[in-house]
């Protein structure tokens, strides 16, 4: 589909745009499947095809034209009232907006988009001329035009719903079937922003006063520097109280470029801060198709209260949820029978919400379901040697909950196309990991569980506390810093054969970051840096604490020291290494 830089500026708009209306499309669906009578709903739907319509026809995109046509005739026909939406009306529209995104990512790849599947065409056809199409819509919406074996595909419909997202399962091949092929088109990551125009507004503003506060204190350099030449050789009086107004005046204007510099970088993270609203709204259509698959019933609420996220973690969270919202469905909720037979509504609640706290974010996914027992998940990691008996004794329930994020862990004993082969939840874990993030697991059996996330708003800012190891300077994040207290070699005992401190009555592991850091310490330590991993409590030993900053975390281009976040630069412009606790003591130990 080689074009003319116009036309490929043109088609990068027609993609950001058509890919926002078609999430909102796949949104509404959902709703309208609640409320099939609401015109609104149905008008709003119409019109989202008739513009996704519209701009393919400009590009000359034949394919998604013609889908878009017949999925837009078919809502004429709905809201005119001569047809009712049934489900499986809606598995044919859904399918239909799964092949609508297959499309853009084919154009995205600058590829001429292919026809949609015969079969979801024909499904069209056969609802436009009243006749029932159930087989063809539902195995459309929920599975590719299947194998000899008739097997459902769950990438299939991961892809249509969250293109892009890495997948790490993929159903096991029956017997005598050919391994399924990857998905026929790259999708790019977003790699635009939208921003309100008064946040754009204000960076402009800032951005002069910036200019403006820079230009004075060049004017008051210069001014101090001609004195100083004139005043070696006439010194006076006058000269020296303007001398010290010019000073007074420079420590004035400096505090000002001070704090425009704050205000400017604040601006430009709030520019990268996206709604998490913008994200949560896709995985209705995940939730919901997932439980046609499985034939059970659910409603995903969202709540988000405008909460706003930096993006490069906004993008980041789309494969974690993706496992979680999937796993409340099939695993977390029970069967509609099994639901009134336990006196609960056949339908059942998955709540996925957001708020902000502090400078950190927390995402919990919770459902009514049955809940999970620890003595279970404990008996299961057992017998999938994944710890030794004596170790899942002594694990609490908290514990017991979080093997669940070990690779290899399920409690499913059939494996299907959706679950059962233990990828999925360490995934989960590792992707959280790598945003500097925690997950809690709470449940309860029988009335459900929730999985609470917290994450940092960004990671391009980073707070921290400055230390010294051995003459060199270090860097921790400060989200994992509880307290700093001086070493009392008095207080320092063995326990298990190794350094311990005392810490109101606790011991603590008290570790030598000299060690891991490959330093040769010359002096005992002075300083013990109370910090939490994990679940646990640390005593860091270092020589000096410099207290706290706000640094601009740098990747190291072309390699990755053990146990290196990255790197930023100290106000005195030396290079300050930022460490990354959990790697550096896991691979000390």
């Amino acid at each position: 589909m080689g074009a003319p830089a116009e036309m490929q500026e043109l088609l990068g708009e027609f993609l950001a745009e058509a890919g926002d209306l078609l999430d909102d499309v796949d949104r509404r669906l959902v709703e309208l499947e609640k409320t099939p009578q609401d015109a609104e709903l149905l008008n709003t739907v119409f019109r989202g095809f008739h513009t996704i319509k519209g701009g393919a026809g400009f590009l000359d995109a034949a394919a998604l034209v013609n889908l878009c046509h017949r999925t837009e005739n078919l809502f004429d026909r709905l809201r005119s009232g001569k047809m009712a939406l049934s489900a499986e009306l809606m598995d044919t529209i859904l399918a239909a907006t799964g092949e609508v995104r297959r499309m853009f990512g084919e154009m995205a790849a600058g590829e001429e988009p292919h026809p949609a599947e015969q079969s979801i065409l024909e499904a069209l056809a056969a609802a436009l001329e009243g006749r029932v199409a159930a087989a063809a819509a539902r195995s459309a919406s929920t599975t590719p035009a299947a194998p000899a074996a008739g097997e459902p595909d769950w990438q299939k419909l991961y892809d249509a719903i969250v293109p892009g997202a890495a997948h790490t399962e993929s159903p096991p091949a029956p017997p005598a079937a050919e391994p399924r092929a990857a998905a026929a088109f790259p999708v790019a990551a977003e790699s635009t922003i939208r921003v309100d125009t008064a946040r754009f507004d204000q960076i402009l503003n800032l951005t002069g006063e910036v200019g403006l506060t820079k230009n004075r204190i060049a004017c008051l350099r210069t001014a101090l520097m001609h004195g100083a030449a004139e005043g070696s050789a006439q010194y006076n009086a006058q000269y020296n109280a303007q001398y010290n107004d010019n000073l007074k005046t420079l420590d004035q204007v400096v505090g000002l470029m001070d704090t425009l510099v704050s205000d400017l970088q604040s601006a430009v993270m709030k520019a990268r801060m996206q709604p998490v609203d913008r994200v949560f709204q896709k995985y209705n259509r995940l939730a919901r198709d997932v439980a046609r698959q499985i034939g059970k019933e659910a409603d995903l609420e969202i709540d988000c209260g405008g909460t706003e996220v930096d993006k490069t973690i906004l993008d980041s969270l789309n494969d974690p949820l993706v496992h979680l919202v999937r796993n409340a469905v099939d695993h977390g909720i029970e069967t509609p029978e099994q639901r009134e037979a336990a006196g609960k509504p056949r339908k059942a609640k998955i709540r996925l919400s957001a708020r902000q706290e502090g400078d950190h974010i927390l995402i919990e996914i919770a459902d009514d379901g049955r809940g999970m027992r620890p003595e279970v998940i404990r008996a299961k990691a057992v017998e999938k040697g994944l710890l030794r008996a004596d170790e899942a004794a002594g694990l609490d329930d908290r514990a017991s909950l979080a093997l669940i994020l070990l690779p290899g862990f399920s409690t499913k004993e059939v494996v299907s196309d959706l679950s059962g082969r233990g990828v999925g939840m360490d995934v989960v874990k590792t992707n959280i990991d790598k945003l500097k993030g925690k997950i809690e697991i709470v449940s309860e059996p029988g009335r459900g569980s929730r999985f609470v996330i917290s994450l940092p708003l960004t990671l391009a800012i980073m707070p921290v506390l400055m230390l010294e190891v051995c003459g060199q300077r270090y860097a921790i994040p400060l989200s994992s810093v509880c307290e700093v207290l001086a070493i009392d070699p008095a207080g320092v005992q063995t326990v298990a054969g190794r350094p311990a401190m005392m810490l109101r009555g606790q011991a603590l592991p008290l570790l030598d970051l000299a060690g891991p850091l490959g330093r040769e310490r010359s002096r005992p330590a002075t300083v013990a840096i109370i910090a939490r991993l994990g679940d646990a409590l640390v005593a860091l030993a270092a020589d000096v604490c410099h207290g706290q900053d706000e640094v601009m975390l740098k990747p190291l281009e072309g390699f990755k020291p053990r146990g290196v976040a990255g790197a930023t630069l100290a106000g005195d412009g030396s290079l300050v290494v930022v460490l990354d606790l959990s790697e550096l003591l896991r691979t000390a130990d």
